[in-house]
Order: C-alpha cells, then structure tokens, then sequence
C-alpha cells in the first residue's frame, strides 16, 4: 500500500523530501502558498511523517496504563487521546496522540522517533500478552484543517465529522480523529487504499494540498508539542504544556517517571515550560536547537521544540524557555547575538499556579 500511495501522491504533484527513500511530502510546487492556506483556508495532508505503533493482546491495556502518562484506562473506542512515555526520571522518549480499534490500542508518533520507542517499550513487556508492532503500513493517514473541514468530511463520508476535540467517528474504511486546533482540525485513518483515494478526491475539489511543514506549522500555532528524534530526553511532560492539552492524568496510578511528574506538579517547582514565538529568520532551524538571553551567552535559556515557516515572515516556533528568561525578554537563537526570538500568544493559557 505505501509504494501505491506515494505514487499516488507524485502524480497529483507531491514533492518529496530529499532524503533517500523519504515518503515525507513537503509540497506541491508552492510551499509559500501553502503556508497561506494553512493559517486562512481549507487544507489537506499526507501524513506519511507520523508513524503508527499497534499494541494488542490480552494485556495490552494494562501494559499501556503501567508505562504511559494519560489514563488508558478511560480511553474508549470514540475518543483519542495524547499520552506521553518517559524516562525514570520524567524525560519525555515519546509523545502520541492513541486512539483504540476493536482489541487494539494505534499510537501516533513522528516517524523518526518509532523505532527507539517501539524497541524501548518491548524491553518492558516481560511475560505481559502483549504484541507491540510497527502499523505504519496498515493506514493511510490524512490530515485535513479549515473553516469547511468539518462539512467536507461529512460530505465525503455521508456522515456528521466529529463536533468535540479528541472524540473519534467511523466510516467505512475510515477512522476520523477530531484533534485540537486554532481551527477544527481532522486526522483520518484509511484501512485501504480505495477509501485514502476516494477521500482525496473529493477534498481536492475545494481544498488545497500541503506538505508536512504547513501541517507542522498548525501545530505550532496551536501550541501542540511533539518530541522528535533530537529531543528526546529533553523535556518533562509539563515543560511543553502537556498537561494543559490533556496528556497527563495525574490520578492514575505508577508509570515511569510518574514520581517525577507529580512533584513537579504538586509542589511548583516547574521552571520551563512551552511558549509560541516567532524566529526572525528564514533559515530552517531543527527541534532541539538552543535559545539564549541577550545577557548571557554561555547557558541556553531555552530549546526549540518545533518551527516551521510563517506566512507573514520568519518562523513560527514553539520553544521551552526558562520562565524567568520568557519573562525578562531578549531571546535569541543560537546565540546572544543571533536572531530574535519574540513571544506570541498561545491558544490556552497557563494555569495559575504554573507561575514557577
């Protein structure tokens, strides 16, 4: 199914990522446009960047619920939900947005990062019924964002769209998540190809193509953090504002890092967290790189966690700050001199008592 789909996509004018072998659509011939459209219109997306880890068996969901952040537990067949897998000592190695299927449990993450999380959750499994596999074959996934993204799902499928953030619907062949958003925002499922194809088709009478950057750069403007290979480790749960996007349950029971995530929850003693700014440069700049105060050019104030190109110039990008840093100003990239890094507003607020 993946070579049929990516020739699929070249000829309705994708164009790939350079990489050897990439299947990573990045536009489709005016990634400028693109980044219009994503931020005033109606887009679809290749998703093909987000890979697919399925756990199944008798003792999937136990398994899920001693390793993940988010309650398992609560997790139904109509709802997603995002969840995080950390280290002992609360540092994020993986971030999913889960949604279940019959006896299995599908979780999302960047396609980069799966194969260390898959091998690294497997070491956990012991004598547990369990299978954990890499799904990315099994779906076809889609992206779809925009004023008219609701009434264009239903129209293809015959059926309302999901109306709630995280609530999933069914259709056929298709699994559709209702995912959080600056504008309603869709993530569909194909079992087959038939249903990717047909789907397409009927969005690209209305709506425009885009690549993986337009997409990211709605996550970024919706304040949804990822982990990606080069930040793996860095970041507790809190420090990109999981738990304000409903990725942490903090009244389940142990997980790796739970101690960790509790304390710093309970007792303030978080010191970063995620804010959206704006890059005033061109140039790609990769998760992970640093942020430094005017004042002080030998110890990072910050990291990037994503950033992708603006419409209105330079680059939207999400980035933990220190706290004290976020609030005195003068951020810049790379170095003390490098370019500026400007606070904008996110979509939700901090809880109070997320002061530091």
């Amino acid at each position: 199914m993946k070579t049929l789909w990516k020739q699929h996509l070249a000829d309705t004018g994708a164009e790939f990522s350079e990489a050897t072998d990439s299947d990573t659509v990045m536009h489709y011939g005016n990634p400028e446009r693109e980044q219009e459209v994503a931020v005033s219109g109606t887009v679809f997306a290749d998703l093909t960047h987000l890979g697919i880890i399925e756990a199944h068996g008798a003792d999937a969901q136990p398994f899920l619920q001693s390793q993940l952040s988010n309650d398992i537990n609560a997790l139904d067949s109509s709802h997603s939900q995002l969840s995080s897998y950390c280290t002992p000592k609360g540092r994020m190695l993986g971030l999913f947005r889960i949604f279940r299927a019959d006896d299995s449990f599908y979780l999302r993450l960047p396609a980069n990062t799966l194969d260390t999380v898959l091998q690294r959750l497997r070491m956990f499994v012991l004598r547990a019924d369990v299978t954990l596999e890499d799904a990315s074959e099994a779906f076809i996934r889609i992206g779809i964002a925009g004023r008219k993204a609701a009434d264009m799902l239903s129209g293809a499928t015959g059926q309302a769209a999901p109306d709630e953030v995280n609530t999933v619907t069914r259709s056929g062949d298709l699994t559709i998540l209702r995912v959080p958003g600056i504008q309603p925002r869709f993530e569909v499922y194909a079992a087959s190809i038939d249903a990717a194809k047909g789907l397409w088709a009927t969005l690209n009478v209305a709506a425009a193509p885009v690549g993986m950057p337009a997409w990211r750069l709605q996550e970024i403007l919706s304040g949804l953090p990822a982990v990606y290979a080069a930040t793996s480790e860095q970041f507790v749960p809190q420090m990109t504002n999981l738990q304000l996007v409903d990725g942490v349950s903090f009244k389940k029971g142990c997980y790796p890092g739970q101690e960790i995530v509790a304390r710093m929850q309970y007792l303030g003693t978080l010191k970063r967290r995620m804010y959206l700014g704006r890059i005033a440069t061109d140039e790609p700049v990769a998760p992970g790189a640093s942020l430094f105060t005017g004042s002080d050019s030998e110890q990072a104030s910050g990291r990037i966690v994503d950033a992708q190109p603006h419409p209105d110039g330079g680059l939207a990008a999400l980035a933990v700050l220190q706290i004290s840093a976020a609030e005195a100003g003068d951020l810049h990239l790379g170095s003390q001199d490098g370019p500026a890094f400007t606070l904008e507003s996110l979509p939700y607020t901090f809880e109070p008592d997320e002061k530091g």
